[in-house]
């Protein structure tokens, strides 16, 4: 099931019928263990309707209120190798590497909710970058009991530049306005997402593919409850959290975003999160 915060209310797609959610509050309603069981209910209690476009026309939201986003690096190898090549210079190579293997994940706070743009609104390359490239992650929703519930398309803008510096300038390599993107919906299967889904990327210049890729999470290094565990460990997370679970697509070092680029991702069962460059 998919639910979808638009700008006129809370929609829930199940089976290929939209039902209207009777909730007003998006923090107390996907913060819930049972959150599919709570949904399942939704479909049996209220009426399917047979025109969803009023919602659509209305506009899609990201599908945060009040969580924070965190996110994860070095979870994939190809993100392990990039992070060495582009810190050799620094000489902080060695700590990518080293965290890859480590017992301990490396985990940073990404955004507050008030950055994060949804689909269709515009992501932001760094006035200081000039080497910037978008990370597309599968992001869980967990609740505040550290519960996976929830999946989404995430966007973890990088500005490869200024991490490649000094690995300590990574928090304004990662965080600042309108550097992370989710959308189009908070998916909420059954049971945990199957290790064969894809994450796909495209990017668009000028009408035609820049750059296109895609990977199975079944290459991550960690698993996703691993991930949460630590997360959780020393955090307390109110109206949940989500995380952004890293990257294994990485565009080539030739390659850096432009203003106009449409970026589009895409994960199997969840949908497409398009944003355009600022």
């Amino acid at each position: 099931m998919k639910l979808y915060k638009t700008r006129s209310g809370i929609v829930l797609e199940s089976d290929n019928l939209f039902y209207p959610v009777p909730a007003d509050n998006w923090d107390e309603l996907i913060n819930q263990d049972d959150l599919y069981a709570v949904l399942q209910r939704i479909t049996t209690e209220v009426v399917a309707v047979d025109d969803h476009q009023q919602w659509v026309q209305a506009g899609l939201l990201a599908p945060i209120g009040r969580q924070e986003v965190w996110a994860s690096g070095v979870t994939y190898l190809r993100s392990r190798d990039a992070r060495m090549e582009e810190s050799k210079k620094s000489g902080g190579d060695n700590f990518y590497d080293r965290v890859y293997d480590a017992e301990r994940p490396e985990l940073f706070f990404k955004s507050t909710p008030e950055r994060v743009v949804g689909p269709g609104a515009n992501v932001r390359i760094r006035a200081d970058s000039s080497w910037n490239v978008p990370e597309p992650e599968l992001t869980l929703f967990i609740t505040s009991s550290g519960k996976i519930v929830g999946y989404t398309c995430g966007n973890d803008m990088s500005s490869r530049s200024i991490e490649g510096e000094n690995p300590l300038y990574l928090p304004q390599a990662k965080s600042y306005d309108g550097a992370a993107a989710l959308g189009p919906c908070l998916y909420v299967p059954e049971n945990p997402i199957a290790p064969d889904t894809q994450i796909r990327l495209e990017i668009i210049r000028e009408h035609q593919a820049a750059f296109t890729n895609s990977i199975a999470i079944s290459q991550m290094k960690r698993q996703h409850t691993e991930l949460v565990s630590f997360l959780y460990r020393e955090c307390s997370f109110s109206y949940g959290c989500f995380l952004m679970t890293g990257t294994g697509i990485v565009p080539p070092d030739d390659f850096t975003l432009r203003s106009g680029d449409e970026i589009r991702i895409s994960i199997d069962g969840i949908g497409t999160l398009e944003n355009v460059v600022e």
